[in-house]
């Protein structure tokens, strides 16, 4: 099935990052940020700027189920009465380690560029992300990355907030994925080009939400055994074919670059 995009953006502060593209790609490539492109989820891996690399258990407290943004605004400020300082959240974000097979995963989609119009959502936020990209030398890649507005205040605290707000029932308060790619598609079919697949890469439960979405046409590479594979699985037993998605489970991205390989071959 193909659906309607746009090949060229202007950037956006805080909630996107645009890039131009020459030509509008024939696929569109949606990436999930923690445990996808790299292998720890990043706000626990922040923890290791803290005074003794723990949390103290008062702020482990406040955590409530369904507003992990909220808890981690509470994090964050207590790492700034601690004079935890940018550089510090910096060179913990710049040395996460990738995926399995993720740099592989990207080189392919560098080679191929003008194929994949590349997006990033991610429930993360938009300062850590993009010093991990950098470092990795992705960046680039991505023609726009949708995450929670961060930055540093006055004092040099690591602020965060909210993406947005939503009335989904299966997403965290501060941003339902399934809504961010709705209108990101909406948006695009309002400028007269077209994908003819969509894929989308992820591991959580809040990549699961989106994925429902896709069409028969189009495929999701859950990673193996996280969330969002055992959630697809489960729909497929109660509901066989509610998932509509063809369904690529994977341990290293690079199994999502022979199968995309495979895809581009079909097309010559």
């Amino acid at each position: 099935m193909k659906r309607c995009c746009e090949g060229v953006g202007l950037p956006c502060l805080f909630k996107g990052v645009g890039m131009a593209s020459p030509r509008p790609p024939k696929y569109l490539l949606i990436f999930d940020f923690d445990e996808t492109i790299i292998n720890e989820n990043s706000d626990d891996s922040i923890i290791r700027a803290a005074p003794g690399q723990e949390l103290p258990e008062h702020i482990r407290q406040t955590f409530r189920e369904g507003f992990y943004n909220e808890y981690m605004q509470g994090v964050l400020a207590y790492m700034g009465d601690q004079g935890v300082k940018m550089g510090d959240f910096k060179t913990v974000y710049e040395n996460i380690p990738l995926s399995p097979g993720m740099p592989e995963l990207f080189q392919f989609l560098s080679k191929n560029h003008e194929m994949f119009e590349i997006i990033l959502i991610s429930d993360a936020n938009m300062f850590g992300i993009e010093c991990s990209l950098r470092a990795a030398g992705a960046y680039s890649l991505f023609r726009k990355i949708f995450s929670n507005p961060s930055g540093f205040d006055k004092r040099g605290y690591f602020t965060l907030g909210p993406y947005h707000s939503h009335k989904c029932l299966d997403c965290p308060a501060n941003m339902c994925k399934r809504k961010i790619l709705t209108e990101y598609l909406a948006e695009r079919a309002q400028e007269e080009a077209e994908f003819e697949r969509v894929f989308y890469i992820g591991d959580g439960a809040n990549d699961f939400c989106p994925s429902v979405t896709l069409t028969s046409s189009d495929v999701a590479f859950p990673r193996k055994g996280y969330p969002m594979h055992q959630m697809a699985q489960e729909m497929e037993k109660k509901q066989p074919g509610a998932f509509q998605a063809t369904v690529v489970a994977w341990d290293s991205a690079t199994e999502v670059a022979h199968y995309l390989q495979e895809v581009l071959k079909k097309k010559c």
